[in-house]
């Protein structure tokens, strides 16, 4: 062991030192010292509200929890259709018996009549038959969106890119007529050749196929809620209000199931509009929610605008909530390269005048 030299002092060991802030008084260090700890309590009746920084209108940057994504029901046998089809074949015996009866006794007037109504008939069956293509046609092209959504869950999970690959090409081929999708198109053309693992493979089709997509159906949920916002404020008849939501509301679905190529018919559209929602009310948000309420009347916003125009901004959100679930149903992939819209991203535009800042940085 090497000692040190006899001219230096030896080493203090390492102490620890309690300190104490010199400004406080004696008084409350008495005080603190002899003090019981305070025991816990309940409180009631307090009314909590929520911080500006949580607030949306406050800051439009911060979203909202995120809604649980949409996904069509499952669907099978019920008593109710069972019914329905009965009651249908049965029609169809009556209106074939009487049609027969009516074409007989035309023929026993005169046989130009009786040629008259065959060619109605004829000329309605074909166009029944015109229908039933387009409205099979419809509903296969919703079929085939949440095909390809399934089976990318699927081929997410698979080493090999195979699945991924024919995955791609099903979702150029539903997109092959968007001319907003031919520059993402070429892009997977050009990677066709390169080694890419299935989940990257995916996720490269999702910006490079639903990006430009994504950002026109947000445009049409945004003017879709405008629209509604300023009817709603300056409509004199709550039955107008409720009307006009529902146009917005069916022209804002088909628009966005034609946008991601599920074009639908009309039985199509009715069953779409029924999945949406039945999303909706299973996730409670068929109204905007108590929370955006509270912060509508817990931050005086009341005080600033009218009640009428609170009204349609309330009307508005409802809108782009239905707008968002129709993409989650509509979209043939779902979101994971690229961020789910939310309210948070509607707030701002529906209500710019209670966004804006100064220079300070204050509202």
């Amino acid at each position: 062991m090497i000692k040190p030299p006899a001219d230096q002092p030896p080493r203090r060991a390492p102490a620890a030192f309690a300190y104490e802030d010199e400004r406080e008084q004696p008084e409350a260090k008495a005080g603190r010292q002899t003090a019981e700890p305070r025991k816990p309590a309940a409180f009631s009746g307090e009314i909590t509200l929520t911080s500006d920084e949580d607030d949306p209108f406050i800051n439009p940057d911060k979203d909202l929890p995120a809604l649980p994504v949409a996904r069509p029901p499952r669907r099978g046998a019920s008593f109710g259709k069972i019914a329905l089809g009965a009651f249908g074949v049965l029609f169809s015996l009556a209106f074939g018996l009487w049609t027969d009866s009516l074409i007989r006794d035309l023929f026993t007037r005169a046989d130009w009549l009786g040629y008259t109504a065959l060619a109605a008939v004829g000329i309605g069956v074909l166009a029944v038959i015109a229908v039933v293509i387009r409205e099979t046609a419809g509903i296969m092209r919703l079929a085939a969106v949440q095909t390809i959504k399934a089976e990318a869950e699927a081929a997410i999970l698979e080493t090999k890119p195979a699945k991924a690959r024919a995955l791609v090409k099903s979702l150029e081929h539903l997109l092959s007529n968007k001319p907003k999708t031919a520059r993402g198109r070429a892009t997977l053309k050009a990677a066709e050749t390169d080694i890419i693992d299935a989940p990257h493979l995916v996720a490269l089709a999702e910006r490079e196929l639903l990006a430009p997509l994504d950002r026109q159906a947000r445009s049409l949920i945004l003017n879709a809620s405008k629209r509604v916002s300023v009817v709603t404020a300056v409509s004199p008849r709550a039955i107008v209000d409720l009307l006009y939501v529902l146009y917005e509301a069916a022209k804002l679905i088909r628009a966005m199931a034609d946008l991601y190529g599920g074009r639908p018919g009309t039985f199509g559209m009715l069953r779409l509009m029924r999945d949406v929602l039945a999303h909706l009310a299973v996730t409670g948000s068929i109204a905007v929610g108590d929370s955006l309420v509270q912060q509508v009347l817990g931050h005086g916003l009341a005080s600033r605008l009218s009640a009428r125009l609170g009204e349609g901004v309330i009307n508005g959100l409802m809108t782009a909530r239905i707008g968002i679930a129709a993409m989650d149903l509509c979209r043939p992939l779902a979101f994971r390269a690229l961020k789910r819209p939310g309210i948070g991203d509607f707030i701002g535009d529906l209500t710019p005048s209670m966004t804006k800042t100064d220079g300070n940085g204050r509202n």
